[in-house]
């Protein structure tokens, strides 16, 4: 009876050693928060001009609303663009950029506009694979017009889906990582 209830007491302190056995946790993968979108043209026609688009929510979504400043675009001119993201809650402010960069093949940047903007944009920067990202380039602007123009961070897009290496958002999936649309006006 005795090594029975010493059996009895080794499985059950073994069952109950390997239940209380850890698991490792799993860590979803979580967004960066971007709180800042700014996207600079720089004339390459006239060097004094420098038109700077902004997206600015300090707050993070829900709260305070964003603040979104457009610009103004000179006819038939090209631009140098360069975007930026920020995360302004952490001090000093983290650069998204560099992450964004660091994992192009995971990343790319759409630029939509409603059909009043008169305006074209090339990819200047790629990934590893030789496909689009869009932190660097290139605008040239047609007539004047005014519309707006949408720019949206895709994460883990399809980028050799129909259409999407020259920057069509309609087939890239992924998930958005942030979207912004800017008042545009050309003169």
């Amino acid at each position: 009876m005795k090594a029975y209830k010493l059996f009895a007491s080794l499985c059950i302190g073994a069952a109950i050693l390997s239940s209380c056995k850890k698991e490792d946790p799993i860590i979803p993968n979580q967004e960066e928060l971007i709180t800042t979108l700014t996207y600079t043209l720089i004339s390459q026609d006239l060097a004094a001009d420098t038109v700077i688009f902004s997206f600015v929510d300090l707050d993070g979504p829900g709260g305070n609303p964003p603040s979104i400043v457009g610009g103004t675009l000179n006819s038939t001119t090209a631009y140098k663009g360069t975007l930026q993201l920020l995360n302004e809650q952490d001090s000093p402010a983290e650069d998204i950029t560099l992450e964004v960069i660091a994992e192009a093949e995971d990343h790319q940047f759409f630029f939509q506009n409603t059909l009043t903007f008169d305006f074209n944009i090339f990819y200047e920067d790629a990934d590893i694979n030789g496909n689009p990202l869009g932190v660097e380039t290139k605008l040239l602007t047609g007539n004047a017009s005014s519309g707006q123009l949408t720019i949206t961070l895709r994460h883990e897009p399809d980028k050799f889906a129909q259409g999407v290496n020259l920057g069509d958002i309609s087939n890239a999936g992924g998930e958005t990582d942030i979207e912004v649309t800017f008042d545009v006006d050309v003169q």
